[in-house]
Parts: structure tokens; sequence; C-alpha cells
């Protein structure tokens, strides 16, 4: 069993959850997640790493409500007990140690943005971060992001922060502020990954995207996470999660994770009616 040591909600839907798990928190990298589970018998729900204490041996996440399974989970408190936390999962991410790196991030990628932007900045690369919300009421850790990063954009659907709109407005915000990144790191939802692919492609430079397919072991023996990428059949769990962004099959991944929207909101269904909701 893995006690919970933090449990707070972030922002609406968003939520952190801190964890005692000494033997993950001593080798896990930038870019890795670990599978959890709320209960014996539940769900395995993968989960991008946010931070760690090797010291304190304390892994964080932060992960979205959208479901029956991340409802229980963020329905848990500090002090209680998750039966499942495996990992470190997947490969880490590539750090580059010079040029111009943009990190787009959104939703609870912000998080997961956090330990690679750290990690480009102890490397010495010069690091703009973008964050994306809806709206400022769900945006989080900019502060964190200001104290590693040369420069910080926000992009609102609505407007409440920084520049109104969608990602679609990247080239001309980073032409302005003569940003030309030899890199660019996206993590977020499937959504946001795609668009900022399609909107940064012409630039020519990779664009590293966190993948994350419906999954179940995580350790590529059931292939639910399979991804199409140039061409090739990859499994998201041990081949990546990152890939670039500009050789997904982005029309591929979307149709996938639809598949069982059906069967997902009878469980939540049934889960709200459960607690009288």
């Amino acid at each position: 069993m893995f006690k919970i040591v933090k449990l707070q909600r972030m922002v609406p839907n968003i939520h952190l959850m801190e964890v005692d798990a000494p033997e993950v928190a001593e080798q896990v990298q930038p870019g890795q997640f670990v599978i959890v589970r709320a209960a014996e018998g539940g769900e395995r729900i993968p989960l991008s790493v946010a931070d760690w204490d090797r010291k304190a041996g304390t892994v964080t996440v932060v992960f979205m409500e959208v479901g029956a399974s991340t409802g229980r989970l963020a329905r848990l408190k500090a002090g209680d007990n998750i039966p499942t936390l495996a990992g470190p999962l997947g490969k880490p991410t590539a750090i580059a140690s010079a040029g111009q790196v943009v990190c787009v991030a959104g939703c609870y990628g912000i998080a997961s943005m956090f330990p690679i932007v750290r990690a480009l900045h102890e490397a010495g690369a010069e690091v703009t971060v973008v964050l994306e919300a809806r709206g400022s009421f769900l945006l989080y850790w900019e502060d964190r992001m200001r104290a590693l990063a040369k420069r910080v954009f926000t992009i609102t659907r609505d407007g409440s922060s920084g520049l109104r709109g969608h990602v679609s407005g990247l080239p001309e915000m980073l032409r302005q502020a003569g940003v030309a990144p030899s890199q660019v790191m996206v993590n977020g939802c499937t959504f946001l990954m795609s668009q900022t692919s399609k909107t940064l492609g012409g630039l020519g430079v990779p664009i590293t995207v966190s993948l994350n397919p419906i999954m179940i072991d995580g350790t590529g023996m059931c292939g639910v996470c399979r991804v199409s990428v140039g061409g090739q059949m990859k499994f998201a769990c041990v081949d990546g999660p990152d890939f670039d962004g500009r050789e997904v099959d982005w029309k591929e991944l979307l149709a996938r994770r639809k598949q069982y929207l059906d069967e997902e909101a009878y469980l939540c269904h049934r889960a709200s009616c459960a607690r009288g909701v």
C-alpha cells in the first residue's frame, strides 16, 4: 500500500496528489509516468509524474477528474492508502543542453511539463514556457515556471490572461518575442498537442509530444496504447511516451481515445448515483 501524503484540488477538476513511494522517487526522471489505482480491483490510471522528492521519498502527480476512477481518486484524502503506484514507466524525456526550447502546456500537462522545464533550465537551455487554458481560473504553477524560464506567456480562450484565443496565435507570439526555437515540447490533452504540432510544424524543428492513449499495463504487454508514428506502429508506454508530433497520426489517435466513451459515461453516471449526486 502507498500512503497519500497530500491530496488537494488546485483548480476546478485538477487535483494534486503526493504519495509516499521511495523506490519510485529514487529512480524517476522527467517525462516518465506511473500507474495508480484508487482501490483494489480498480482501474489502472496512467499519470505523468509532476514532481518528486528523493530525500523524502515522495512522488507527486496532478490529474484531471473526468470519470468514475479519477473521481474516486479525487475523493481520497491525506492519510489514505492506495494499492498501486507502479513506476517509473516510459522513457525519460531527452533534455537539450543548449538552444531555445519552447514548452507548451495546458491542463494537467502544466504539471507534467514542470520537471522538464526544471531539467532544461539546469542543463543550460533557454526556456520559453507557454501555458494554455480556457480561462485564467484554470492556470496554476505559473510562479514555478517563471522561476525557471526566461519568459512565460499565457493563452486563454476568454482572454482573461495573456493572448486571447488558442495556439494558432503561437507563431506570431514567438516572432514578436524574438524566439527562434530549436525544439518545441508539448504536454497536455491530445487536442492541444495535435494543434500545436500542426501550428508549429512549419518551423522545421522537433516537436516532442507526450502521448496519453488508452493504456492498461504500461509495460508493452497488452498493446492497447499502440499509436502510429511515422507510418510505424509504436507502443506509447515503452517506445514513448515522447514522440515527434509532426509524425503522429493524430486522426487515428483521437479516434482510438473515443472508443469507450459510452462505457465511461455509464460508469460515471453509476458512480454519481451511488454518491447521491
